[in-house]
């Protein structure tokens, strides 16, 4: 393992630790409010927090095994472990948004009121406060290291500040406003809102599963990497992918068709050293071909370089 593989592992076990730690904390607090207050709201904050607490491990154990090395049964490393974990919390955050509305829709239709708010508000203050901490060291992990499971985690958290301030706004208009039906709306309010943001995380997640090529913008940069060298003549049937924190290319690139093997291989080596300068840690694979020869069909035949067509 490389040291920047090192270092993005232990940031992101970091964060991985954290989440957990923060997680503990505010179910033990929102446990005790829900006793006092009888909130529908609170009761949907605890739900969330306790499959936070459970996402946070399935996050960990994610990461952990994303930074072991490439083996004989997985030679391409574990990266997607981390999307795989993101894939997990996803499924709990709509159980969660799930039972949560349910929850709401009784309240609502039972007419119940919370029996205090007080208690509920101070605990969402304290959670807020607490969320925001995690929020800022997970923001710094994630410009380091670009985890996939530690974002999922992220937008997980930073959908809580939304969730604790909707809890403090139905306690109040309850029991302070007397507003008969604040609670179960905003509990019903914060599913939808959980709802949507495992929408938008599986998005990200499925596209690592599914081997989605680079961005367009990464891949023109990498394409002008590649026109810089003299002796390239083209470039066809380019293939990017990324699994966890390991990016993967591949690419055919044609050359004069009068080299030897020992020049077409030095042209190679040469190559990968300029990908290696710009794209650390990035794995090349590339197959030479004369200049001329295009045997693929469709988009993979289409000549990349830059003003060569």
């Amino acid at each position: 393992m490389t040291p920047e593989q090192q270092q993005r592992a232990r940031l992101t076990r970091s964060a991985a630790y954290a989440s957990i730690s923060v997680a503990v904390l505010l179910a033990g607090m929102k446990l005790w409010a829900v006793w006092q207050t009888d909130s529908t709201a609170m009761l949907g904050s605890l739900a969330d927090t306790s499959l936070d607490l459970i996402a946070s491990i399935a996050t960990l154990i994610g990461v952990w095994i994303a930074a072991q090395p490439a083996d004989e049964d997985h030679r391409f490393g574990h990266g997607k472990a981390e999307a795989l974990a993101a894939m997990f919390q996803i499924v709990l955050i709509t159980m969660s948004a799930l039972g949560l509305a349910y929850r709401a829709i009784d309240q609502w239709l039972a007419g119940s009121r919370v029996a205090a708010a007080e208690e509920g508000i101070v605990v969402s203050v304290i959670a807020i406060a607490a969320t925001l901490a995690l929020l800022a060291w997970q923001r710094h992990v994630i410009s380091r290291t670009s985890s996939i499971a530690i974002s999922t985690d992220h937008l997980h958290y930073k959908s809580d500040l939304f969730l604790n301030l909707a809890v403090i706004a139905a306690l109040a208009l309850d029991h302070f406003a007397d507003v008969a039906g604040a609670d179960p709306l905003f509990g019903f309010a914060i599913a939808l809102w959980l709802a949507w943001g495992a929408w938008r995380a599986a998005g990200e997640a499925i596209d690592h599963l599914m081997d989605r090529e680079w961005p367009e913008e990464r891949r023109r940069d990498f394409l002008e990497v590649l026109a810089r060298h003299p002796e390239l003549r083209g470039v066809h049937d380019l293939r990017t992918r990324t699994s966890g924190a390991h990016d993967f290319v591949q690419f055919h690139a044609a050359v004069d068709g009068s080299m030897s093997v020992a020049e077409a291989h030095r042209v190679m080596d040469e190559i990968e050293e300029r990908i290696e300068q710009e794209f650390p840690g990035v794995e090349v694979l590339i197959h030479p071909d004369p200049e001329g020869m295009v045997n693929e069909e469709g988009v993979a035949a289409e000549e990349l370089l830059p003003d060569r067509n």
